[in-house]
Formats: C-alpha cells, sequence, structure tokens
C-alpha cells in the first residue's frame, strides 16, 4: 500500500521539481542580460563617460565584493524569517532599481557630481544585492536536489552564458554605432526592460522550507565555520588568491579602452570569445568533479588562471589581438572551473542547517580580501603614469602571475590538493 501510493505521488513531485527548476532558469535569462550590460566592459565605458579615473574605477570594482561581509548579518537574520521568498523579492527588487537607477544620473546631477552619485547609488545597489544574493544561494540550495546539483548548473550556466555572449556583442555594436550619450542611454532602456521582466519572474519561485541553525545567537554561529578547519584554511587561501586576480583583471578594460584604444566591438569580441570558451569549459570540469573532489579540482583551476595574466607579457613580441583572444580565452576556462567549483564548494561541502553562515563567511572573507584588489590595482595603475607604457600595459599583469604561481606551489598545494 505505501509502495503503491508512493508512486502515484512521484511523478507530481517530479513535475513540481521541473516547474521549479524551469522558473530558476527563466529567471536568470532577463537578469543575465541587464548584469552583462551593466557590468564589465559596459560598466568602465560609462564610468569612463561619466569622467571617473582609474583610481575611481578601482574603487566602484572593488565596492561589490566589500560589501559581501553584511552577508554574516544577513545569515543570521535568516534564521528568524518566516518566508526567505518574499524577503528576497523585496531586496533583488531594491537591487535592481537601485543599480538601474545609475542610468539617470546624467539627467538628475551636475556633471561634477556623476562619479560621486554613481559611487552612492551603486554601492546601496550592492549592499541590498548582499541580502539579497545569501537568501538565493539558499533557496536555490534548497531548489536544486544535490543529485541534479552539477547537471543543472552546468546547462543553467552553459545557457546564460550563452545568451551573456550574445547581449555583450549586440551591446557592443550598439556602443560603437551609437558613442557617448546616447548610446548608454539605448542599453539602459533595454536595462529597464530586463529589471522589470527579472523582478516579476522572482514572484513566482517557490517558498521551500527552511532547516534552521542549531544556535539562535550570532557569535556561536559565527564560530561554526570558523572552527571548520579545513573550510576555513581553503577560504583565506582563496581569498588571498583572489586578492591577487583583482590587482589586475578587473582593470582589464580600461587597459584595452583607455591604452590600447581598442573599440567597443572588438573588446565586445574578446570577451564573447572569454565566455564561449567558459561555457565548454563548465562540461569539462563538471566530469571531472565526478570523479574528484571540489577542492582537488579548484587547485588546477588555479595556474590556468595565472598563465592567463602571464600571458599579456606576450604583447611584448606578438600581435596584440593575437595575445589578448589567448589571454582572454585561457582565463574564461579558468575561471569558469573556478566559479562552478568554489559555488559547489559552498553549497556542497558544508552542513546544511548551517550553509547560509558558511556561504556567508566565505563572501565576507574573500570578499573583503578581493575588495583590496581592484582598489590597490587602480591606484598602482594611477601611480605609473609615468613610467613606460609597457609596465601600464602588461608590467603589472606578469608580476601578478608569478606572484600567483608562488602561492599556488607552496599553500594551495598543502591546503586544496592534499584536502
Amino acid at each position: 500500500m505505501i509502495s503503491l501510493q508512493a508512486g502515484k505521488q512521484h511523478p507530481r513531485k517530479r513535475s513540481v521539481l521541473r516547474n521549479n527548476l524551469r522558473i530558476a532558469t527563466l529567471e536568470g535569462i532577463p537578469a543575465v542580460m541587464f548584469q552583462t550590460l551593466l557590468g564589465g566592459q559596459f560598466l568602465t565605458g560609462f564610468l569612463l563617460y561619466l569622467g571617473a579615473n582609474s583610481s575611481q574605477l578601482g574603487f566602484v570594482l572593488a565596492i561589490t565584493t566589500f560589501v559581501n561581509i553584511v552577508q554574516i548579518f544577513a545569515a543570521f537574520l535568516i534564521q528568524r524569517l518566516r518566508s526567505r521568498k518574499w524577503t528576497l523579492v523585496l531586496f533583488v527588487a531594491l537591487h535592481r532599481i537601485l543599480w538601474g537607477s545609475t542610468g539617470l544620473i546624467p539627467f538628475l546631477f551636475p556633471k561634477p557630481y556623476w562619479v560621486t552619485a554613481f559611487i552612492v547609488l551603486y554601492t546601496l545597489a550592492f549592499m541590498f544585492n548582499t541580502v539579497g544574493g545569501i537568501l538565493w544561494n539558499s533557496l536555490i540550495s534548497d531548489i536544486v536536489p544535490s543529485r541534479v546539483r552539477g547537471r543543472y548548473f552546468g546547462i543553467r550556466n552553459t545557457l546564460l552564458n550563452a545568451l551573456g555572449t550574445f547581449v555583450m556583442y549586440a551591446g557592443g555594436i550598439i556602443l560603437d554605432s551609437e558613442p557617448g550619450g546616447r548610446g548608454f542611454l539605448i542599453l539602459y532602456i533595454i536595462v529597464w526592460i530586463c529589471i522589470a521582466a527579472n523582478i516579476s519572474v522572482f514572484f513566482f519561485y517557490p517558498d521551500m522550507p527552511f532547516e534552521h541553525s542549531e544556535e539562535s545567537r550570532l557569535i556561536p554561529m559565527m564560530k561554526k565555520p570558523l572552527k571548520d578547519s579545513p573550510f576555513l584554511k581553503a577560504t583565506l587561501f582563496l581569498g588571498g588568491f583572489l586578492f591577487l586576480q583583482n590587482l589586475v583583471v578587473p582593470l582589464y578594460s580600461y587597459v584595452m579602452l583607455q591604452l590600447l584604444h581598442i573599440n567597443y566591438e572588438t573588446l565586445s569580441l574578446l570577451n564573447v570569445a572569454q565566455t564561449v570558451f567558459m561555457m565548454g569549459s563548465f562540461y569539462v570540469w563538471g566530469n571531472l568533479n565526478s570523479r574528484y573532489s571540489n577542492r582537488h579540482l579548484l587547485f588546477w583551476t588555479l595556474p590556468i588562471i595565472a598563465l592567463s595574466c602571464l600571458l599579456w607579457g606576450l604583447l611584448s613580441v606578438l600581435p596584440l589581438l593575437f595575445v589578448l583572444f589567448a589571454a582572454h580565452i585561457v582565463f574564461g576556462i579558468g575561471v569558469g572551473g573556478f566559479n562552478q567549483l568554489a559555488f559547489n564548494f559552498m553549497i556542497g561541502d558544508t552542513p546544511k542547517s548551517e550553509r547560509p553562515m558558511y556561504m556567508a563567511m566565505y563572501a565576507a572573507i574573500t570578499g573583503v580580501a578581493a575588495f583590496f584588489g581592484p582598489l590597490i590595482g587602480g591606484n598602482v595603475q594611477e601611480m605609473i603614469r609615468h613610467l613606460p607604457l609597457w609596465t601600464q600595459i602588461y608590467g603589472m599583469q606578469l608580476g601578478v602571475g608569478l606572484a600567483m604561481l608562488v602561492l599556488i606551489a607552496t599553500l594551495g598545494r598543502k591546503i586544496l590538493r592534499h584536502a
């Protein structure tokens, strides 16, 4: 009798699961569109249009990681929520609306205040996003069962990144054909349509049952991941690696636009190539993940990222576009694996009841480390303006790439490879 009833219920459970996964995928479509048009090369281009210098650009690029420290308090507060879904909808809407509002700056403020206004709106937007992020990670880890998690996120990431490459290239063409304020106005109109669609889809997310932490106080809850030695060592190491990576990678668009004078269409093609190879790597890393642990594979993504930085040094002897395409492709392969495996590390290698605090602690530690990367990198870029041009174009990348390899060969080998 019991087995028959279970058999009757199974198709129902399956259809609910498929519907939930479909909603999560559909939500990602408008999200990746507006995030592509507001981030990366377009963020750099818009800030340059507003009048930002390299140090201000570095500060803006650092904000998104530094505010991740708020996730610690968010992870504590969500333990008291009855509904993760509607709190998620609220913070997602606030983030999207404030980020989209940066497009109104030229119409609302005098030109001398454009960059300051952008920094204020951008900071507020990503403070709300840190809370929305911890809620989404917590909710999606319950929506997607562990048995299909690797396959689902591999397919979802591939589809959304494919869309992102198309949007990136289209955005580059728009800015080249309509330079200056008119081009960014067109992009922001598209952005606002996507924001409205994205917020609307969140209303259809399921509100899954929430397994609360065994702790009810903040400090004991924070001590759980801090006392988990393997988790803490891996997180601190990855934070140090991300610090080095963010010294140079966020400023790539600045170097190419300002120093190499590459147009937006070519820049878009470089990023499209990076994304295409990142998408292809999802499948490879996903298959390898079925045989090797998250931490072991994370270790092998790091030399690939370091190599992408070192490839910039070939600009001294090889054609410009050949080197840039090679560096972007190698970085796409490495960072695709890193992002996928780091996410799996957070939601797969941590206890379910304590997962929000583990994710928050990971985000806070790596976020603080990554915050100083673009901040220091932007200021160094400003300081070396009077040195030979090669030091500004690829000198920092060479130094950082070598430092990455030293870190990997020493601490990385002990912490991740033998975990």
